[in-house]
Formats: C-alpha cells, structure tokens, sequence
C-alpha cells in the first residue's frame, strides 16, 4: 500500500494551534457562566396518552429547557404517569435554577395523567405561577359519523 508520510508539526503551529483551543474553551465557559436571568417565562406542558413533555420558554418564545418522561428514562406506560411529570419538573428545575424564569405561565395540553401532577410540581419547585391556561384543541363539529348500516 505504499509508505505513510508522517507531518512534522512546527513549534509555532503547534501554538497557534493551542492558543486557538484554548479561545474556544474560554469563549464557551464565559458563555455557561454568564447566562441570560430570566424573571418571567412560560412553561409549556403537553400531557398525551403516551408521555409528559414540558418546555420551559422566557418571555418572547425562546426555548430555555425542556425535558420528557421518555427522556429521563420512563418506558411504556409509565411515561404518563402523574409520578412522571413531577420528575420531569424536578430535573427542569434543576436545569434552570440559576438562570430562571421563576415568574411563569403556565400552557397546558392534553388529556394524559400528569397535567394535573405537573401544575401542582410546578408550585412545589418555587415557580411563582401567575396563569394557568388550558390549550387543548377542541373539535367544534367532530368527526363525520358512521354511515347508515343497511340489511
């Protein structure tokens, strides 16, 4: 298959090279340590049959954390439990306690068993709750009914 060439790297490469490395490293930790407070947000959650999504906005829509029952490692019918979405809150909680928002909206939507246990573990964390909306779509005609069955 023929020889490998092996490249030499020169002093001043590799310099160039480490201090371009290291400006990335610190462009990136003053990102984490300086980031965005946020007073006031919404949270958004979407409670289904099948799981509990909550995703946690600031004021103008832009997404700051979220999480899900599948994501923390729920699997089959357990994801939409009530015990579920109070986890969910929990690592949310977590994930933005130094950041915020902490004055909230909160948007709900869906039929599954954590809407209630996600409203009330929203509370629990020192959310300050100042609405509470339900946004679950509603059909206003319904589906097209059965034909008539004919003998």
């Amino acid at each position: 298959m023929g020889k490998k060439k092996i490249v030499q790297q020169t002093t001043e490469e590799a310099l160039k090279e480490s201090a371009a490395q290291e400006n990335v490293i610190s462009k990136s930790s003053a990102a984490k340590a300086g980031a965005k407070k946020f007073e006031n947000g919404r949270v958004y959650v979407r409670a289904s049959y099948n799981n509990t999504m909550i995703s946690i906005t600031d004021d103008k829509g832009n997404m700051v954390a979220w999480s899900s029952a599948g994501a923390l490692g729920f699997a089959g019918p357990k994801k939409a439990t009530p015990f579920a979405a109070s986890k969910v809150v929990a690592t949310l909680s977590e994930k933005i306690k130094k950041s915020g928002p902490f004055n909230v909206e909160v948007y709900v939507s869906g039929v599954g068993s954590g809407r209630d246990s996600a409203v009330r573990s929203l509370t629990n964390h020192g959310f300050n709750l100042s609405a509470i909306r339900d946004v679950t779509p509603i059909p206003h005609n319904g589906p097209r009914p059965k034909k008539v069955r004919r003998v």
